[in-house]
């Protein structure tokens, strides 16, 4: 591959990402509406490794900020209606492995961003929900210095990053 085009996948946008974490409960639900609201042109989607449950202060930290999950409830990949992503973005040990497994065939590039579990903070309701409001500020933040910023039009499904 010439240097140039090598440069030029990398700085183009992802046509289709996912956010990969243990329950689908928390981190890549935010994830998943975060980027959609920096990246509306994007198929985004989010699964957990295995099933989980709403977690209210998920919609608490996103609401703060003008964003909701609607009716969004937590899925598995085996519920994901489309299973062709350019990226699949895990969020914990166990989404990585996941991720790496399912795709060790395929020509799809997985990016593992650690981000802790705000479910282990305790203390008060306003510090558990400091808790929630640093993730949500740190997947905002690597959204839109790795994810949004990036030039040219989204990518072909026939090409990778």
């Amino acid at each position: 591959m010439e240097p140039e085009m090598a440069r030029d996948q990398v700085e183009r946008k992802p046509g289709a990402i996912l956010f990969m974490c243990g329950m689908n409960s928390i981190r890549s639900p935010m994830a998943e509406v975060l980027a959609r609201s920096l990246m509306p042109e994007t198929y985004i989607a989010s699964a957990g490794v295995r099933m989980g449950e709403r977690d209210p202060f998920v919609d608490v930290v996103l609401d703060e900020i003008g964003l909701s999950l609607g009716k969004r409830q937590p899925q598995t990949l085996d519920e994901l209606e489309d299973d062709y992503f350019d990226i699949i973005i895990t969020l914990s040990p166990e989404a990585h492995h996941a991720a790496l497994e399912l795709t060790r065939s395929m020509a799809i590039e997985v990016a593992y961003w650690p981000t802790l579990d705000p479910t282990v903070a305790t203390g008060t309701r306003d510090q558990i929900l400091d808790a929630y409001r640093d993730v949500r500020n740190q997947l905002s933040r690597l959204i839109a210095e790795r994810l949004a910023k990036k030039s040219g039009p989204p990518m072909s499904q026939s090409e990778t990053i």
